[in-house]
């Protein structure tokens, strides 16, 4: 799931952190779609124009230190998704 995304990230990480260095990106496919100052923009803005799970969200940096919190914050947005369409 979101492979696609993730390795076209990791192929392109080095430009994108030019254009991007800590910003949180929207990647769906082979393509950013989106740009935000923090993850909770992000996932609840993807959220309004995509499926969960069709989009992957990506803290921009260089290195490796910010590929973890991906599978940490997509546990925890799964439960906000939940939250936002109870309440929204």
């Amino acid at each position: 799931m979101l492979e696609k995304e993730f390795n076209y990230y990791l192929e392109h990480q080095e430009d994108l952190v030019k254009e991007y260095n800590g910003r949180v990106l929207v990647i769906v496919g082979d393509c950013v779609v989106g740009s935000y100052e923090n993850h909770e923009k992000a996932f609840f803005d993807s959220l309004s124009k995509y499926e969960p799970g069709t989009f992957l969200i990506q803290k921009c940096s260089p290195g490796t230190k910010d590929y973890t919190q991906r599978i940490l914050l997509h546990r925890r947005n799964n439960r906000l998704a939940k939250e936002h369409r109870q309440h929204g």
